[in-house]
C-alpha cells in the first residue's frame, strides 16, 4: 500500500494479538487527509485496538500502520484527574505536551462555559468531554483520533460536542476519526466509513461512494433473489429487502430500488458480519 501524499494513515496486513485470540487481523485501508471518519463496529469487532495502534499505544503483533500526521487520541474513559481544577489540568496538559498550545485550550474550554476554577470532579457529562476535547486539541493535532467520546452524554450535550469538533476541524482541516455505536451522530458529519467486524475490515471508503453503489430491494416475498451480490436480505411474511452490492440494480422483475442511507448500509453489513460468525 502507498503512503502517497494525502493520505493521514495507512494500513498494510496489520494485525493483534492477545492471550485470548486475535482481536485484530490482516486490516488494510488507507484515510486521506482532512477527512471525518466514522468508525463503526460491534463491540469486540477491534475499534479501540485499531485507535490504541494507531496512537502508539500499543505495537502489532503483524503488518504495520503508517502514520503521516501528528496524532491525538482521546479514549473513552476521558483520563482527567478528578480532584483538579479545569485550570490545573490545562496546566497537566502544558506539562505532558512539549507542543501545546495553552492559549487555544483555554479559548476552547472558555467557549464551552465551563468554569476554570471549577473541580473536574464537580462537573457535568458534557463538560468533562469538552475539557477533555480541549486538552487533545491543545496538542495541534492534525489527526485526532475519538474512541467513544460521545458514550456518556445526553442528545443536546452530544450535539453541542460534535459541533465543536465538528467546527474545529472546519477550521483547522485536521483528519477525525470517530469510533461510535450512535449512528446518528455519524450520518450527517462523516465523510468516511471504516466498517469493522470480527477483527477484520468489512468496508472502508468514502461515503458518498460507498452509497452509490449499493441499492436497497424491495419487494413481494417469494420473489427471486437479484443476480448482483448480495450483502444481506430479509423476509417478513410479505415482503422481501436485500441490500445489493451494484449500483446498477433495477426495478425489474418486481424490485425496487432506492439508495441506502449510512445507516441502513451499516446495520445491512453488521448483520451480515453477525450471521457469518454464528
Amino acid at each position: 500500500m502507498s503512503t502517497e501524499a494525502g493520505v493521514a494513515l495507512a494500513a498494510t496486513g496489520l494485525g493483534k494479538r492477545y492471550r485470548r485470540g486475535w482481536a485484530l487481523r490482516d486490516c488494510a485501508f488507507e484515510l486521506p487527509m482532512g477527512s471525518i471518519c466514522a468508525l463503526v463496529g460491534p463491540n469486540g469487532a477491534g475499534k479501540s485496538t485499531l485507535l490504541r495502534l494507531v496512537a502508539g499505544l500499543i505495537t502489532p503483533t503483524e503488518g504495520e500502520v503508517r502514520v503521516n500526521q501528528k496524532v491525538a487520541f482521546l479514549a473513552q474513559d476521558k483520563p482527567l484527574y478528578r480532584r483538579f481544577t479545569v485550570a490545573e489540568m490545562l496546566r497537566a496538559g502544558a506539562s505532558m505536551n512539549p507542543d501545546w498550545d495553552g492559549t487555544y485550550a483555554s479559548q476552547l474550554v472558555k467557549e464551552a462555559g465551563v468554569p476554570l476554577g471549577a473541580r473536574i470532579g464537580t462537573l457535568s457529562g458534557g463538560q468533562r468531554t469538552r475539557v477533555a476535547l480541549a486538552i487533545a486539541l491543545g496538542r495541534r493535532p492534525e489527526l485526532i483520533m475519538l474512541d467513544e467520546p460521545l458514550a456518556d452524554l445526553d442528545p443536546l450535550a452530544r450535539d453541542e460536542v460534535m459541533r465543536a469538533l465538528l467546527a474545529e476541524a472546519a477550521g483547522t482541516g485536521m483528519t477525525v476519526v470517530l469510533s461510535s455505536h450512535v449512528l446518528t451522530d455519524l450520518e450527517e458529519t462523516c465523510d468516511h466509513l471504516l466498517l469493522l467486524a470480527d477483527g477484520g475490515v468489512r468496508l472502508a471508503g468514502p461515503v458518498e461512494d460507498l452509497l452509490a453503489q449499493h441499492r436497497i430491494l424491495t419487494g413481494p416475498a417469494g420473489l427471486a433473489v437479484p443476480a448482483e451480490s448480495v450483502v444481506d436480505s430479509r423476509t417478513t411474511a410479505r415482503q422481501a429487502t436485500v441490500l445489493a452490492r451494484t449500483a446498477a440494480a433495477s426495478a425489474s422483475a418486481g424490485w425496487e430500488a432506492v439508495q441506502p442511507t449510512l445507516e441502513e448500509l451499516t446495520l445491512a453489513y453488521l448483520r451480515a458480519a453477525k450471521g457469518k460468525a454464528a
